[in-house]
């Protein structure tokens, strides 16, 4: 294996094939490795950007807010607070005098303009390594301003367990349970883990609407404060993207005994597959008898032209790298439907269990990677064979520098590739980048060594 892609001694447990050896996975990355993976505040800003009635600051150097700017395709029906950085712009005057009072001024003059339903706080590494007590500073601006102001601890050095996942949990967990519950139907869920990527929230919500499903928050798609203060009510937690929304759904299920179920929305089968879990979990025959004439009607409708795309695309190889497990896994089940086989798949963020069913579903000679770095995701690219492939903003240059299409499935795109309209608009943006004349075009593949 390490002769295919030049693996890091260090990390050949971390690569496998899907014929059922082990995958190491949960560790740090490797010192040096130049990963994939992002800091501790990256996690954190993914997770808790799209509350869209809230404030989001940044306790470090302005460097950090590039982070935060309108980077993401989170879409609200409401405010866009979300859209707007802010930064306390930390510099060599705070570092040795200390930044509590830099914010305290940021919080007393970006709530009297914008008047938001709460705060998120990120104290970044250099907030962690002067010492500022930012949870006393958001505690004091609660209090003057009466709304919840919520210190989101993301220093990259903040433990070994410790991820930006986690951390964002716990700010949520601090919102969960302060609300008021009493007009809260019966039979309600919370929808956790979709970030209303290109607006694909709403989808998923209409769905549930005509099952009659009732939902009280979206965390943190097109979320608001007060509906998260409240979403201890829900009968069942519906979790998407469990690498990020996992540890929140383990508390509320420990605080207020609310179950919690794990689904996708990316394709035919994992959409129609959550649509009647969730209807069974709340023994609710009316919802699934309605899930099921949807889940008919829709897949009728946009059958004929994915048949029409399958023949055109059968036969095509493809490798993918995801941040959350979820994503890797539903898209080797769309991608097989489209008559296309996967050669990579990894993720940033995968367990045990996920890499056990990413080597079920793929064939016994696809290579499944934790945590890849770039040098081993360019050599296995540059080799060839591969037609398509799928990743985030970071992976984008890599395949355009060696000449093969590129599908965005991370959180900068800007077209929703969830539900059942969802997996045709998937269908039709990789056809026509494996289809692009470009890729005809002479290219001199770069050299990874």
């Amino acid at each position: 294996m390490s002769k295919d892609i030049a693996i890091l001694a260090e990390r050949q447990d971390q690569v496998g094939r899907a014929d059922g050896s082990a995958i190491s996975c949960g560790r740090h990355s490797t010192a040096g490795a130049v990963t994939q993976r992002a800091c501790v505040f990256c996690g954190s800003r993914v997770v808790l950007y799209p509350i869209t009635d809230a404030l989001h600051i940044v306790h470090g150097p302005v460097g950090c807010a590039a982070y935060t700017w309108d980077i993401r395709g989170s879409l609200s029906s409401g405010r866009e607070l979300h859209r707007l950085g802010f930064s306390t712009d930390l510099r060599e005057r705070e570092v040795v005098f200390g930044g509590e009072k830099k914010l305290r001024a940021a919080l007393d003059e970006l709530i009297a303009e914008h008047k938001p339903a709460g705060a998120f706080i990120y104290s970044t590494c250099l907030a962690g390594v002067i010492g500022d007590d930012v949870d006393a500073v958001c505690k004091a601006a609660s209090t003057r301003h009466g709304i919840p102001v919520i210190p989101v601890q993301a220093p990259g050095f903040a433990g070994t367990k410790i991820t930006g996942y986690r951390v964002a949990c716990d700010a949520l967990a601090t919102l969960v349970g302060t609300g008021d519950t009493s007009t809260v139907p019966a039979g309600a869920i919370n929808i956790l883990g979709d970030f209303n990527l290109a607006g694909e929230l709403w989808t998923i919500k209409s769905y549930y609407q005509v099952m009659g499903v009732p939902i009280i928050s979206t965390i943190t798609g097109d979320a608001r404060i007060n509906d998260i203060r409240r979403a201890h009510g829900a009968a069942l937690n519906v979790v998407q993207c469990s690498g990020s929304m996992i540890h929140l759904a383990r508390d509320m299920e420990r605080r207020f005994g609310i179950p919690y179920i794990q689904v996708s929305y990316v394709g035919f089968e994992d959409t129609a597959a959550a649509l009647y879990a969730v209807a069974e979990k709340l023994v609710n025959t009316d919802a699934m008898q309605r899930a099921q004439e949807l889940v008919r009607n829709e897949v009728a409708k946009v059958t004929p032209e994915l048949r029409r795309l399958k023949k055109l695309l059968a036969g095509r190889t493809v490798a993918l790298y995801t941040g959350g497990a979820f994503k890797a896994l539903s898209l080797v089940r769309a991608l097989r439907s489209l008559g296309m086989r996967t050669v990579l798949a990894g993720c940033q963020t995968g367990g045990d269990q996920d890499y056990q069913e990413l080597q079920r579903l793929c064939d016994p000679d696809t290579v499944i990677v934790d945590d890849i770095t770039t040098h081993e995701l360019g050599r296995f690219l540059a080799r060839g064979g591969v037609d398509l492939f799928i990743g985030g903003v970071k992976e984008r240059p890599l395949a355009y520098k060696l000449g093969i299409a590129f599908c965005d499935h991370n959180h900068e795109r800007k077209h929703g590739l969830a539900g059942f309209d969802g997996m045709l608009t998937f269908a039709e943006e990789v056809f026509s980048s494996v289809s692009s004349p470009v890729w005809k075009l002479p290219v001199t593949r770069g050299e990874m060594g």
